[in-house]
């Protein structure tokens, strides 16, 4: 049996540990030699790439306010980034940034994974905003030098056809999501929305040469010790813009997460194949 953390005993310690980590995560932010962006602008000119993601999960299996409180929540978190410059040797880190959502309202109750449990929290929701800048951040020059996955899926995408594994979870003070621009370029953050999407697009300030596609390759779930398990690669093709030609293709990295909901029926599942040594 697992042991039990302190604030788990005595719950009414967790905002002081909460309080805690987050000072020490920021003094720590201080000296590790990254200079963080904190500097807003005009629109930049060029496009790099776009993505948008539906806001409204129906199948979640709580309460739908739930995801009406996360799209009031992500509006507030965008507004701590949008238009953020990311110059030549920046550091870009969402923590840093979505700590200052005081300015612009309070956010609701939203859901939010707490040990492994599905439960309703301020500010929950709040990853649907990072997996979409961890998505755009694949598909630009911009290196992803911090990033968390999800270890549990507890209910399916809204949208079927989207690009699995891409997912980033933030907790502040524990779980950030970071990109670093190592290039002569400067980047920019662009969130908007309407009724039912949020669209996020990385601009620059010169044109671009190449664009990106990030694709799944060897999707597959397995059931493993009775518990059924998505693995998935997550592949990205760099394409010359004016040729059209393949420059590279690179494997970024495997995913795998455990499955919480009921799988539809015709979604084939493997058995997980044990590898007996002989002596």
């Amino acid at each position: 049996m697992a042991r039990k953390r302190l604030t788990q005993i005595f719950p009414f310690l967790l905002p002081i540990r909460v309080w805690q980590r987050n000072l020490f995560y920021m003094i720590g932010m201080k000296f590790d030699g990254n200079k963080y962006s904190k500097t807003f602008g005009y629109k930049l000119p060029y496009e790099v790439c776009n993505a948008k993601t539906l806001m409204i999960n129906e199948n979640s299996g709580h309460d739908i306010v739930f995801q009406k409180n996360k799209v009031e929540n992500l509006k507030i978190a965008s507004q701590t980034m949008n238009h953020i410059l990311i110059y030549p040797g920046e550091t870009f880190s969402f923590c840093y940034l979505s700590k200052n959502s005081k300015k612009y309202g309070k956010y609701k109750e939203g859901l939010v994974l707490v040990d492994d449990k599905i439960v309703a929290k301020k500010g929950g929701g709040l990853c649907h905003l990072s997996n979409l800048l961890h998505y755009i951040f694949l598909m630009s020059p911009l290196t992803v030098t911090e990033r968390h996955g999800h270890k549990i899926k507890s209910f399916p995408d809204p949208d079927k056809s989207s690009i699995q594994g891409i997912d980033a979870t933030i907790s502040s003070g524990w779980l950030d999501l970071r990109v670093k621009n190592e290039t002569n370029n400067i980047y920019q953050i662009d969130i908007s929305f309407d009724d039912d999407y949020m669209y996020g697009r990385i601009l620059s300030d010169k044109e671009p040469t190449i664009y990106y596609e990030i694709r799944n390759e060897d999707s597959k779930y397995v059931k493993q010790d009775e518990k059924i398990y998505e693995f998935v690669s997550i592949v990205r093709k760099e394409i010359d813009i004016e040729t059209k030609t393949e420059i590279q293709t690179e494997k970024l990295y495997d995913e795998k997460v455990l499955i919480e909901y009921e799988l539809p029926k015709d979604v084939e599942v493997e058995e997980m194949k044990l590898c007996l040594k002989r002596k």
